[in-house]
């Protein structure tokens, strides 16, 4: 044991290290998060609204014109389409959350009728097995119903909770404003005054982090647009109520890495089956496969060179820093994941872990046990 730690001590305590800088590093960012929500959300606004105050600057426009322009723009085109997606979203949801009970009352309807049709035809089932079995079927859709409800009006709640928020929005607006008046004058500053140290991490950071996460972004986008377009129009097709969430819905598990459409489609096409509209659910299954099919020809096109970043490691970090530092570690995992693959990539790791002795050593024979 003793020359185990000898050997290994200088690798655990440089992996310690990285742990705990990036330990650090996410609870002085979500700590900023809290007290200074407002600056992060005007960071984001000032990158949308940038590319064409900027260009209508070049073209000879004043720059404080042409930033209240371009924000005028931003909030009347994107600030009304979310608007009006909340709007259509939370009715839908909370007309389907009112029927709830009358789909968990024709679940266990089908599901004793189904029972009862078995025993009268092959005459096997004892009686106590057909009523526990009963009794879990309405168990079972009664957790399964609380669930959904649950979800749908945490999601609804989370949605329509506009005080904070809209605060906090209507803040970084105005902050990305002067911001864009400004950025020359804080460019500048920024030239003269940084480190050289610092300018060399920020250069990096730009190139192998940033542009990657914003490429990343943009397909993600790309997919989940199609994702929720192709839907969309089927759902529609196909008369389907609350099309429109139903489509959101399906967008959003998108995004969720190991879970996408199928989370929402698969138990919804069994529903189906049981309760008899097997003809719904043979299109949902229609649907469902078309999807999947759609992305993975896609998504090779539309992101173009892999991350090199597997969706377990993904939702695994992102569940570990929702635990530990809450929806700002959820923002910042993916950076983080993204840096560390950069850092590997660049060879910056294999310099700061030094590896065990005689542990790694060209040429030798792998080891096939005794």
């Amino acid at each position: 044991m003793i020359s185990f730690y000898k050997k290994y001590w200088r690798t655990v305590f440089d992996i310690a290290l990285i742990v705990l800088t990036v330990y650090l590093f996410m609870l002085a960012f979500s700590y900023l998060y809290r007290i200074a929500t407002p600056i992060f959300l005007a960071l984001i606004i000032f990158m949308m609204i940038e590319p064409l105050a900027g260009f209508l600057h070049r073209k000879g426009m004043r720059k404080s014109i042409a930033s209240a322009i371009s924000t005028l723009l931003f909030v009347l085109v994107i600030l009304g389409a979310l608007a009006g997606a909340v709007v259509i979203f939370t009715s839908q949801i909370m007309s389907f959350v009112g029927k709830i009970d009358d789909y968990q009352a024709i679940f266990n309807e089908q599901i004793v009728q189904r029972i009862s049709d078995l025993n009268d035809k092959f005459q096997t089932l004892p009686p106590d097995v057909i009523t526990k079995t009963k009794e879990y079927a309405g168990q079972f859709a009664g957790n399964a119903s609380r669930f959904i409800i649950t979800l749908l009006l945490g999601l609804v709640n989370s949605l329509t909770s506009f005080s904070t928020f809209m605060f906090n929005f209507a803040v970084g607006i105005i902050l990305a404003y002067f911001l864009s008046i400004e950025i020359d004058s804080w460019k500048r500053l920024a030239s003269e005054k940084t480190p050289r140290t610092f300018k060399n991490m920020f250069f990096f950071l730009k190139e192998n982090v940033v542009k990657g996460i914003v490429s990343y972004i943009k397909a993600q986008a790309k997919l989940i647009s199609l994702t929720f377009i192709v839907i969309f129009i089927a759902l529609l097709l196909l008369g389907v109520n609350n099309a429109f969430s139903i489509s959101l819905l399906s967008a959003i598990f998108d995004v969720l890495p190991l879970l996408g459409v199928s989370t929402l489609f698969i138990p919804w096409i069994i529903y189906l089956f049981i309760v008899g509209n097997t003809t719904l659910a043979i299109w949902l299954s229609v649907i469902l496969a078309v999807v999947i099919l759609v992305r993975q020809i896609m998504e090779p096109k539309i992101t173009g060179e892999s991350l090199g970043v597997s969706a377990f490691t993904t939702l695994a970090f992102m569940i570990v820093s929702l635990s530990l530092f809450g929806f700002a570690g959820v923002i910042l995992s993916p950076v983080l994941i993204i840096l560390i693959k950069a850092l590997s990539t660049q060879g910056y790791l294999k310099r700061w872990i030094h590896k065990p002795e005689d542990e790694y050593v060209e040429g030798r024979p792998p080891y096939n046990g005794p």
